[in-house]
């Protein structure tokens, strides 16, 4: 909704943070920090007892930004543009600290001034008030901004122009000033939380059921039960550690054609909203996994400190980094075991390792690929370039086809026949092993699987039908 402006001569003063970005500099820059100077975070506490302004210029120091990849609220530009049309000044008023705020402006390139927060002052609410109006007078300027806080300025502002979807914030901004126009950004719905958390990724923690499938107990209730409790803790747990992944991600999946489109690298949803929903699925993973044994528990916190490990530095090693997938992959089936307390045997680990790392292998390569399509010359955030893609395709391969070796390798093995009275039927298995393995290959070096195979693999209708295949081939078997 636009109003039309009063007096057109009035400079344009534009508030950044949640108003001009769709993001909030200083909270990213908090897990930037984490990334790029992580020891640093130890000083966080000292930093904030010396005052926001003190803050904000010592993480300023030390972080540095991709400005160009930053979300832009396209309706704003759109407010700059018509007030530059118009002949007005127009101001970036925020208070991030001064170098931030140059480097937006400069990527920006409409304003005519800036003004930002330095070492002593903060500039926001009160302050940013005083300030503008010292500078162009009471009631002399537009204000756009986006929170609580800007009621401060709007009060001593002749226009108000309203980034958010509040109708109270609107409403309080209307009873101060003038209201130019009301900008209502696109509000975050359950489906984009849902795609944060990364629900549909919870088909891998699936594996945890793996152990006492394969030793034949899933007649056992207390079995089934601590399968699920075990499934649900792995679920909250991996969704902390996705959340976690994409607040150290943004800068990577914003340069990426479809990761861009993640809640958090668009601006969907806050950053501070996944700061705070990460301890929150901790505590709920946490209290389902105290219901079983002990070494569950152990388990789990190892997986988290290995996606912490993964998410902060190893992801960028090479071939260290497809090794940490398979053992996230493997440790589920090792996390099963210990909720279910059923012994894996060497065969199920064995098979696990070498076809996880081929399913590893694939995350990488199709990640290449969309680089190589993008004309780029290696993927943003990963050790590896598009020169790399026929060694990952060998690695690869070679490791799903040595997983068909161990499983049939094991339905030759004395153990099986202890388990299965009519072992024939298992021989079926590996030949469509095979095939699968290598038609998803296959599909990967066309450019038609996606980052995730286990994704493609359940929305797959062949890779459907061949997991219903084995499931009645072991039945058949039994």
């Amino acid at each position: 909704m636009t109003l039309p402006a009063l007096q057109n001569h009035l400079p344009f003063c534009v508030d950044c943070d949640g108003t001009l970005l769709r993001t909030d500099l200083l909270h990213e820059s908090v897990f930037l920090l984490a990334k790029q100077s992580p020891w640093s975070l130890l000083q966080l506490p000292f930093w904030f007892f010396g005052g926001k302004a003190y803050l904000k210029h010592q993480i300023a120091r030390r972080v540095h930004f991709d400005f160009d990849s930053l979300p832009v609220c396209e309706e704003v530009l759109d407010e700059i543009r018509k007030a530059r049309a118009e002949g007005r000044h127009i101001v970036l008023a925020t208070a991030s600290p001064r170098v931030w705020a140059d480097a937006v402006a400069r990527r920006i390139g409409l304003f005519d001034e800036v003004m930002a927060s330095d070492e002593t002052t903060n500039l926001a609410g009160c302050s940013k008030g005083a300030h503008l109006a010292m500078r162009f007078g009471d009631r002399q300027f537009d204000y756009a901004g986006n929170a609580r806080p800007d009621l401060a300025i709007w009060k001593q502002a002749a226009g108000a122009v309203v980034v958010s979807s509040s109708s109270r914030l609107a409403k309080a901004a209307a009873e101060l000033t003038q209201l130019r126009a009301v900008i209502r950004p696109p509000k975050a719905k359950a489906l984009a939380y849902l795609k944060a958390l990364r629900v549909h990724q919870w088909l891998k923690n699936l594996l945890v059921w793996v152990p006492l499938a394969a030793s034949h107990q899933l007649s056992s209730v207390q079995g089934l039960i601590q399968g699920l409790l075990a499934f649900l803790a792995f679920s909250f747990c991996a969704s902390a550690v996705y959340v976690l992944n994409d607040l150290l991600d943004l800068e990577a999946d914003r340069a990426h054609v479809r990761k861009r489109l993640r809640p958090f690298a668009s601006g969907m949803i806050p950053i501070w909203q996944g700061a705070a929903l990460i301890p929150l699925l901790l505590l709920v993973s946490i209290v389902l996994a105290l219901q079983l044994p002990l070494a569950f528990m152990a388990i789990l916190a190892v997986y988290f400190a290995m996606t912490l490990a993964y998410s902060v530095r190893l992801k960028r090693q090479v071939i260290l980094d497809v090794l940490m997938l398979a053992a996230l992959y493997t440790i589920r089936v090792i996390a099963g075991a210990a909720a279910t307390q059923v012994l894996p045997s060497f065969w199920l680990l064995a098979m696990s390792v070498f076809l996880f790392l081929s399913l590893a292998m694939i995350k990488r390569y199709s990640e290449l690929l969309v680089t190589l399509q993008q004309d780029k010359q290696s993927a943003a955030g990963r050790g590896y370039s598009v020169q790399d893609l026929p060694v990952l395709m060998s690695i690869g391969v070679s490791a799903g086809m040595a997983s068909v070796m161990v499983l049939s390798l094991y339905v030759n093995a004395p153990e099986s026949t202890t388990l299965y009275q009519h072992k024939m039927w298992l021989w079926l298995i590996p030949p469509m092993l095979l095939y699968w393995i290598s038609r998803i290959w296959m599909k990967a070096h066309r450019g038609e699987v996606d980052d995730d195979p286990v994704v493609f693999a359940a929305q797959d209708w062949q890779s459907q039908f061949i997991g219903l295949a084995f499931v009645v081939l072991v039945w058949l078997a039994t």
